[in-house]
């Protein structure tokens, strides 16, 4: 057994150790007094699951569960403290994670705190009362009727195909491409009379944030920043922002996933802290919101308001976004459930294993043997195991270290190129950029040769490309190599499958979700 299996072993042994004693140790929080207001703006506390009612052998089930379905992590907090918590080799909870669309839900509460302080008069508001500055295209009686309540519950009208339960999401697409999103969208033309149709739209929640910004004066991070963030206690984030300095109201807002959890905490205790109510009576009381349903395939009974996703059959909803960034509130369970992946999850068998764990409202009696089974399980999944390295073939030396000038493509690949020297083997991608025309960045990241992955420096101002990068890569046969590289805190497994052919390359990029995302590109040697 070599020395960092070994190292590993041990690590995995104390992990397990600690998380144990942690759920045998004193003090049990079941035992503070009930009136005790639990806030965590410094820190959560943490309790076992038995002393807040819940059975720890169902949820060390559903941690293993995260570990078959490329969880990064997974929160469960009842009554105000965190009963599980696992972070999932080889993302760790001190990486802040980006939410994609569960960004939605943070732009709509700040809007709700924007709202409240009486700087919005209504949410029937017109939209385009707010833009009357700007020359808008397309515009007839159903633009003019649209408000920023359509806008929060995915009803404008606007022509937009982002691909909900199919399409081709061309107008992702176009947005992407222009040098003013706000101006973009405002343009589009109408498909539907506001209120008629739902259609989820990236558009909508990036308008919120430029309204926000109109009304405060800042954009949507900074007035976080002083209303939201700082009372909730929330230091560790970054905000992307669109061509024009806007918070991107749709997506890209990193978060630790103990912060996550306080979103929801927020909601579930009505949009009140420390004895603040910062958001409007009954805006956090999604449940009795009137909600709209989204007609989904597979949920006749799924809703939608605010940017959330409600599920009022189940008692419950969620902030979501792609490939299983959740923020799931349960009321009636007085429970929080935050997860952070690489696919999506299955949103039923989530509410289905959260709810089968909350035995009781009341304390349970404490089980050991339980404990100790979650305790392994959380240890476990913390610690990276090895993956198979194939043998080395005679082409590694003739295309160490050489570039390869890739074919033009849609995802502004340049060049790549690999290098298998030791100590430090690593690999390089160029990418062309929109702004300024004609420049191009590169990036270049370690790559584990010994089956474990390498991680690379941390790139917070460049989450587009990847917050934190680990890598590793082995041969698949005499001529092609595959990386396997997950983007820490980006919610992305990709794969990078090169083939060689003398000077030439086949560049493949997999992802293990999102249609459209793959690329395929050919190149050729240069000098170096």
């Amino acid at each position: 057994m070599g020395m960092q299996v070994k190292t590993r072993l041990v690590l995995s042994a104390i992990l397990s150790l600690c998380a144990l004693l942690a759920y045998l140790g004193p003090a049990p929080a079941g035992a503070q007094d009930a009136g005790q207001s639990i806030l965590p703006t410094k820190e959560w506390l943490t309790s076992t699951p038995e002393e807040q009612g819940m059975d720890s052998a169902a949820l060390a089930k559903l941690v293993a569960y995260g570990a078959r379905n490329s969880f990064d992590s997974l929160l469960v907090v009842r009554h105000g403290r965190i009963v599980t918590e696992a972070y999932y080799a080889p993302y760790t909870g001190d990486i802040s994670h980006n939410l994609f669309s569960s960004t939605k839900a943070i732009t709509a509460t700040l809007l709700g705190m924007v709202y409240k302080d009486g700087r919005l008069d209504s949410l029937d508001h017109p939209v385009l009362d707010f833009f009357s500055d700007r020359q808008i295209a397309n515009v007839d009686d159903r633009k003019k009727a649209i408000t920023v309540q359509n806008l929060l519950d995915m009803t404008p009208g606007l022509d937009w195909d982002q691909g909900f339960e199919g399409g081709k999401q061309q107008t992702m697409f176009d947005l992407a491409r222009s040098s003013n999103w706000t101006q973009f969208i405002l343009d589009r033309p109408m498909a539907h009379a506001p209120g008629e149709v739902f259609n989820y739209s990236n558009g909508n929640p990036d308008i919120i944030s430029a309204v926000i910004t109109r009304l405060t004066g800042k954009p949507a991070e900074d007035y976080a920043r002083e209303r939201l963030f700082a009372p909730l206690g929330i230091v560790d984030w970054h905000w992307e922002r669109d061509p024009q300095g806007l918070s991107k109201g749709e997506g890209m807002l990193y978060l630790l996933p103990r912060d996550m959890a306080k979103i929801g905490y927020l909601y579930l205790r009505h949009g009140e802290w420390e004895g603040k109510q910062l958001l409007p009576s009954g805006w956090a009381d999604i449940l009795d919101h009137r909600l709209v349903n989204v007609h989904a395939s597979d949920d006749p009974n799924e809703s939608y308001t605010n940017f959330i996703w409600v599920f009022p059959d189940r008692h419950a909803y969620m902030a979501n976004g792609k490939n299983g960034q959740l923020i799931m509130v349960f009321p009636d369970l007085d429970a929080v459930v935050v997860t952070t992946a690489r696919k999506q999850v299955d949103y039923k068998a989530l509410i289905n294993a959260v709810s089968r764990a909350a035995k009781s409202d009341v304390a349970l009696s404490s089980n050991p043997g339980a404990a100790a089974q979650l305790a392994n399980v959380i240890g476990d999944v913390a610690v990276e195991k090895p993956t198979p390295v194939n043998p080395t073939p005679e082409i590694a030396a003739g295309i160490s270290g050489k570039t390869y000038a890739l074919s033009e493509n849609a995802f502004g690949l340049k060049s790549f190129m690999l290098d298998l020297a030791q100590p430090h083997p690593h690999f390089d991608v160029e990418f062309s950029l929109y702004y300024p025309a004609g420049s191009s960045v590169r990036y270049s990241f370690p790559i584990g040769l010994d089956g474990f992955y390498r991680k690379g420096p941390p790139k917070s101002s460049e989450p587009a490309i990847g917050h934190i990068t680990e890598a590793k890569g082995t041969w698949l046969d005499a001529q092609t190599f595959v990386i396997d590289v997950p983007i820490l805190g980006y919610g992305e497994q990709q794969k990078l499958v090169l083939t060689f052919n003398g000077r030439k390359l086949h560049f493949l990029r997999t992802v293990a979700v999102g249609e459209g995302e793959d690329i395929s590109v050919d190149g050729e040697q240069v000098a170096n």
